[in-house]
């Protein structure tokens, strides 16, 4: 008892400062969503992946895959800022973002083409397409439920194909941007969504050589229904 006592006035600083930085944490991620919205608001991008020989990368293989597969719709759950979507060529497009900011970038970029659309996530209205898109935001939905919810709407929205391009390991390295959480996410396809098949493996042209402007850790999964 003497011990325990001797030990609390050395417990009481450290749980303080536990305490002040769980707080600045908090502070400092607000949550996906949240993080998103401000980050558009303060006049930030999609991210290094959705420019450059990153972005052309990625149009390449989708405007491929549309190509090939005569795919009539689109849709992505994750528009971004819109600046990808200016190397596509998708005969008909949906859009859907969790920031307000971001649909209303992309509306105003794209404003008279009518084969684009803008939505934001909470009003899905269980619209469905040909293929279904999630470009570099799997490893960005770090809550759990979100992550979740995102990955059954992008499956059961797709009628013939849903494409993946991000990391997929549930590896994450220590310390890491409080927004980015890596996840294994074949494994919840597997699991949740047993009808459909990873059909291929596309990995990345300019793996991540620590530098995003030039590299990523994201590759292409695409999975067709059984």
């Amino acid at each position: 008892m003497k011990r325990l006592i001797q030990t609390i006035p050395i417990l009481g600083p450290a749980l303080t400062r536990l305490a002040r930085a769980a707080r600045r944490t908090s502070r400092a991620f607000p949550g996906s969503e949240a993080y998103w919205e401000r980050r558009y608001q303060s006049g930030g991008d999609s991210g290094a992946g959705s420019y450059s020989r990153l972005a052309e990368f990625k149009a390449e293989i989708l405007n491929e895959l549309v190509r090939e597969r005569s795919f009539r719709t689109v849709i992505e759950f994750g528009s971004g800022d819109g600046h990808q979507l200016t190397l596509a060529s998708y005969p008909s497009y949906i859009g859907f973002d969790v920031s307000e900011n971001a649909i209303s970038r992309c509306r105003s970029r794209f404003a008279g083409d009518g084969a684009k659309a803008f939505r934001l996530v909470k009003d899905y209205a269980g619209e469905r397409a040909d293929l279904t898109l999630s470009l570099d935001v799997v490893y960005h939905l770090v809550e759990d439920a979100v992550f979740h919810d995102y990955m059954a709407r992008l499956f059961d929205a797709a009628d013939r194909c849903v494409v993946v391009y991000a990391s997929n390991t549930d590896q994450n390295p220590d310390p890491r941007p409080a927004h980015v959480r890596h996840r294994k996410f074949t494994s919840w396809v597997e699991a949740n969504r047993p009808a459909w098949r990873l059909a291929r493996h596309i990995p990345n042209r300019y793996p991540d050589t620590g530098d995003p402007r030039t590299g990523s850790f994201a590759d292409f999964f695409i999975f067709e229904k059984t």
